[in-house]
């Protein structure tokens, strides 16, 4: 059997451009997201172009209940996942904390943390098992520097770097490897998410510059995944050259 990926919130930007990118090094992919309709078509092209068998899973990463069903109904062999993808995430609104929505606050808590570590708590015991493996944690810059009225999606990115740390040496005994991949400006879903739908906010994200985009970061993981067995790449960050930091981004005349 193929090498095995398991990538999360793969039916879009990010996690879909590194499950075309893991498909086309002939990996089998389990994905995994919570609009079943994209997945089921992601799942069909990705076998159809690279002839790779494909597990989509539907399930919020949010539900523990979901996450666990998802795994235990998964056939034995597909459980040995040499490499996740801890890519589903999001941001809810951007306002100072004492105008925030809990609600808000809530999906990013829940997605970007307790999912990342429900998932992770499945497919870790098979890794710790099998003596090998890698997890890949999507993080941000905004996990390095907080910005204005990003309070709380900042937290819950530090927290992400402070876990793939922690991971780091929990795991190392086991010759589990940990990278953090830290993005900044990627011309994906995530502002019309963050904005609610609202397209004008949304493009003012990226007006001016050219933004990364879902395969470069893409490219950025494979580079991870693909180093030799005693390499561990720990952490990446990136942005695209007009950005210098969270705050600080070059822009053209409109």
């Amino acid at each position: 059997m193929h090498r095995i990926t398991m990538i999360t919130g793969a039916t879009a930007g990010i996690g879909e451009a590194c499950a075309h990118k893991f498909a086309a090094q002939g990996h089998n992919l389990i994905i995994t997201g919570r609009r079943s309709d994209r997945l089921d078509t992601l799942a069909a092209a990705l076998s159809a172009t690279y002839g790779i068998e494909v597990q989509a899973l539907v399930f919020d990463v949010r539900a523990r209940n979901e996450v666990e069903a998802a795994w235990h109904a998964l056939p034995a062999t597909w459980r040995a996942v040499e490499i996740l993808v801890n890519n589903a995430g999001l941001a809810a609104g951007r306002e100072p904390l004492h105008e925030g929505d809990p609600d808000d606050w809530d999906a990013m808590i829940d997605t970007n943390v307790k999912g990342l570590l429900y998932v992770t708590r499945m497919v870790l015991p098979e890794m710790v098992a099998a003596q090998r493996g890698h997890i890949i944690n999507m993080g941000s810059v905004a996990g390095r520097e907080v910005y204005p009225n990003g309070n709380v999606y900042c937290a819950s990115k530090f927290a992400v770097e402070g876990l793939s740390r922690a991971l780091r040496l929990d795991v190392a005994q086991h010759n589990i490897k940990v990278t953090t991949i830290s993005p900044g400006l990627v011309e994906t879903e995530f502002s019309m998410v963050r904005f609610k739908g609202d397209q004008a906010k949304s493009d003012a994200v990226y007006q001016g510059i050219d933004p990364l985009t879902g395969a470069d970061i893409a490219e950025m993981v494979w580079f991870a995944a693909s180093q030799p067995a005693h390499i561990c790449i720990n952490d990446i960050n990136i942005t695209c050259t007009a950005q210098a930091s969270s705050t600080m981004v070059v822009r053209r005349p409109v």
